[in-house]
């Protein structure tokens, strides 16, 4: 039987690398309905503003967006920002917990894929920037962009 490979990324948090250091990342299974998934698999889900908690030995998502599903029953959800559940090892939970305990340590989604048919969300620790890292962070990355611009053109003119 063969394996069935990582699909599509479906969401991503563009803000999250803007503003986190992201220091590590873990996979999280999500709890969601028939009528989510079905949602998050057309690319109707958003992450620009959720976080995650840990409360009991058990992590949440808040404030992620899934549009609920136009030809869905009455199963739809009312709240399409309701609170869901992540799916993780107790060992992974209780690192990220100690860990996000720190000052300046968030939890942040980062973004939504289907692997092995099932929804997953990858979820990094973050450490909060500075204006002044924002500054050089995007710095580099113009610095970077004018290196890459200049190589293209010196390769058009080589041929």
């Amino acid at each position: 039987m063969a394996k069935k490979s990582e699909g599509k990324q479906l969401a991503q948090n563009k803000k999250a690398s803007h503003d986190y250091f992201i220091e590590d990342t873990f996979e999280a299974g999500m709890v969601l309905m028939g009528s989510e998934i079905k949602s998050v698999r057309m690319g109707k889900a958003n992450i620009g503003d959720a976080f995650a908690t840990i409360r009991n030995g058990e992590i949440f998502i808040h404030n992620m967006h899934i549009s609920p599903f136009e030809q869905g029953n009455r199963s739809n959800p009312a709240d399409p920002t309701r609170t869901r559940k992540l799916l993780m090892h107790r060992a992974q939970i209780h690192k990220l917990l100690g860990l996000s305990k720190q000052e300046g340590y968030s939890i942040v989604p980062l973004k939504i894929y289907v692997k092995n048919g099932y929804a997953k969300l990858l979820i990094g620790l973050g450490k909060g920037k500075k204006q002044f890292d924002k500054r050089e962070s995007a710095a580099k990355k113009d610095a970077q962009r004018d290196i890459q611009r200049a190589l293209r053109e010196k390769q058009k003119v080589a041929r």
